[in-house]
């Protein structure tokens, strides 16, 4: 294909060795010498590293802080706190980073261990008969610094020092 043949959608391109199909139009100037090698003029479209990337070759953040909190579904009575307690118990046998609150519990680590171990507290409800869990889960994950959850509370806390 030359510079100068137009990119359409549906267009078939080899882009560093992977297979793409255009689906959307990208954002480059026709004349670019390459695909391969984007620049602030002609950036890649975000789709196409999607579709250009194997996603099991695609890492997750290496931390995270995670925030869930677990529903079980169809219990006898409206109290979870059997539950809830089962679930601290995984948490503290983890040797993660936790911190349970009144509407939830707040987790630090790799986010494959913080993953899975929400997943696990889904696996010993449903092993204790709990045949239906909703989980409700918020997480953050940051690459600029290090931040623990007292960290970031340590910041709202210190801006509210300062108010009269």
């Amino acid at each position: 294909m030359s510079l100068e043949t137009p990119i359409t959608t549906g267009d078939h391109w080899c882009l560093k060795g992977l297979s793409v199909v255009i689906t959307t139009l990208p954002r480059f100037r026709k004349d670019s010498p390459s695909l391969a090698r984007p620049t602030a003029e002609t950036p890649f479209h975000s789709a196409w590293i999607i579709m250009a990337t194997d996603l099991k070759d695609l890492a997750t953040p290496a931390k995270c802080t995670a925030d869930f909190c677990l529903i079980p579904l169809g219990t006898p009575t409206a109290s979870v706190s059997a539950q809830i307690a089962d679930v601290q118990r995984l948490m503290k046998k983890s040797g993660l980073k936790y911190s349970m609150h009144s509407a939830g519990t707040t987790v630090e680590g790799s986010w494959d261990d913080v993953t899975r171990l929400i997943g696990q507290a889904h696996t010993i409800l449903h092993e204790k008969g709990i045949v239906r869990i909703q989980t409700d889960i918020r997480i953050g994950s940051r690459t600029d610094k290090a931040q623990t959850m007292e960290d970031k509370v340590a910041a709202v806390e210190k801006l509210l020092s300062t108010d009269t």
